[in-house]
């Protein structure tokens, strides 16, 4: 309902009006029916009309005036003039005032109507306009944060022009007013390993919020989350050192308040000294590039790259010979061996002084000179192409060397299994193809133990402790039987001679075999001959 105020001095103009409209049909609530300019006024500084429709001749206020005042206090409230002929002169000047409508006397009930409802129209019209307005005025205001956060995140990590950034930075109401400019960077050690997903977004909310309780507090911040679940802080200040030992202390606090009251840890990165706003996204990268110091120096670290840069320390071996160490290790299949030569390498990258980068090589050294030990002893070509991947996909996110140390003694103790079940396999293949041997050439009086290992690239002795481990039986004894068994079969279904047979199963002296056949069978072969003949065999 749109509010309306009659104004005429003529009680039975306004009282008219007033009694023959159904207002409410119409959209409208008649407040009022006031006889002059003044009355008017101070109905409408309580009550607000949206239209006021107001004769011209009137005592003590006529209309051109109470117009003016109306425009001036009211400037959105609709303004329709009464007017007759002879107020032409007056008209002109209500046109001059920016009255919305007017409406010649005598009235009639029907042009008032079509009038109102124009008008009515047109406030609905502006109304939507206005609601439309209030509602992008509510969205912006909700998402000032969000499009803030937005520029602070293009400012750490990407070019902007100067002015573009200061007038963002007065716009969103930034107090970074230099001259001085520095940059550090929080993230949560370790938790995202072994955390669900909506556990790890709860604790960087959580994260975000210390931060910026404690460092947001402070003159000259900026507090917006960064790349995943990084929380990036940007300071300023007049003074190098000052701007230094604030980052440092404010660092100190993030990182106890999350370890008391939290149920994880976090590092702290904190980059270098800027003296030019437009240059803070190199302070930024350089406190990313401190956390990534984590991987050496642990976690739950205040990281300054400014103190990491002047550090000396112990210098970092060439490694070949730990390295060649855990090839071995690997190649004799000696899994604790392999733990031990780890624990080394690990423990000789963490106590040298070298950039982050050179870390990184050195250990992707070390697990392709693994990779390529594997190939060499034979490991399945497809895990080793998927442990390729998880390398190069799983090198950066590592937190820590311990870490590292955990994952390559878990790749490498995988591999190891994978190595002995294919050498498991490929000694029982050779086994079966030594049998296969065995049992196609045991009439060769030449067949030996020397010349089965030979053909299946096996020296004498790892050839028989295999072969009996395989069988169950020494080779000789293998051998024997099956010769043995062969003889039994062509006495039994033969007309062989006793020599005969004696070589067509690799003896050449046959007093020798009818002593081996004796031994093995209990009869001599004509005995067993004769026994089988009568239809009995010994059992």
């Amino acid at each position: 309902m749109y509010k309306i105020l009659i104004v005429d001095d003529e009680p039975i103009v306004r009282e008219g009006i007033r009694d023959r409209i159904q207002w409410a049909e119409h959209g409208y609530e008649c407040i009022g029916a006031c006889e002059n300019g003044r009355e008017a006024l101070e109905l409408m500084a309580r009550e607000r009309p949206d239209v006021v429709l107001t004769d011209i001749c009137m005592p003590y206020m006529d209309g051109l005036e109470l117009s003016r005042q109306i425009v001036e206090r009211y400037p959105k409230t609709r303004i329709i003039i009464l007017t007759g002929f002879d107020d032409f002169d007056y008209a002109q000047q209500a046109v001059k005032l920016q009255v919305t409508d007017f409406i010649l006397k005598p009235i009639t009930s029907t042009e008032l109507r079509e009038l109102l409802d124009k008008i009515k129209l047109e406030l609905d019209e502006e109304s939507g306009r206005n609601e439309h307005l209030l509602r992008m005025k509510q969205e912006l205001k909700n998402s000032m944060a969000l499009l803030s956060e937005r520029f602070l995140e293009r400012l750490a990590s990407s070019p902007m022009r100067r002015s573009e950034i200061a007038a963002k930075l007065a716009y969103f109401n930034i107090p970074l007013n230099g001259p001085l400019y520095i940059a550090m960077a929080a993230e949560m050690d370790e938790l995202s390993l072994h955390a669900e997903t909506a556990d790890v977004e709860l604790y960087a909310f959580a994260l975000y919020n210390i931060v910026q309780e404690i460092a947001g507090g402070a003159q000259q911040s900026a507090i917006f989350r960064f790349k995943e679940h990084k929380v990036m802080a940007m300071l300023s200040g007049p003074n190098a050192e000052e701007l230094h030992a604030r980052a440092y202390r404010l660092a100190e606090d993030i990182r106890d308040s999350v370890k008391e009251y939290m149920k994880f840890t976090v590092t702290v990165g904190i980059g270098t000294v800027c003296s030019d706003v437009a240059e803070i996204r190199h302070s930024c990268r350089a406190s990313e590039a401190a956390l990534e110091y984590r991987l050496l120096m642990g976690p739950n670290q205040v990281v300054n790259i400014t103190d990491l840069e002047l550090r000396g320390g112990k210098p970092l071996q060439d490694g070949f010979e730990a390295e060649a160490a855990l090839v071995s290790a690997i190649r004799a299949g000696t899994a604790s061996e392999v733990d031990e030569c780890i624990h080394r390498l690990i423990r000789e990258i963490g106590s040298a002084s070298m950039p982050i980068e050179l870390c990184h090589v050195r250990i992707l050294r070390v697990m392709l000179a693994v990779l390529q030990t594997l190939m060499e002893i034979g490991s399945n070509d497809h895990d080793l192409f998927g442990m390729e991947k998880r390398l190069l996909s799983d090198l950066y996110s590592f937190r820590s060397l311990e870490q590292i140390e955990v994952w390559l003694k878990g790749v490498c103790g995988e591999a190891l299994r994978g190595v002995a079940q294919t050498r498991k396999d490929l000694t029982r293949s050779q086994m079966m193809e030594a049998v296969d041997y065995i049992h196609s050439h045991y009439s060769n009086p030449d067949l030996s133990v020397k010349t089965v290992s030979s053909r299946i690239f096996m020296s004498t002795s790892y050839f028989s402790a295999l072969f009996k481990a395989h069988t169950g039986r020494t080779f000789v004894e293998y051998v024997t039987d099956i010769r043995m068994e062969k003889a039994k079969e062509l006495l039994k279904h033969s007309g062989m001679k006793t020599y005969e047979i004696a070589a067509s199963t690799g003896y050449q002296d046959p007093q020798y075999f009818s002593v081996l056949f004796k031994k093995h069978t209990g009869d001599t072969p004509t005995e067993y001959r004769n026994r089988i003949t009568a239809g009995g065999e010994r059992r």
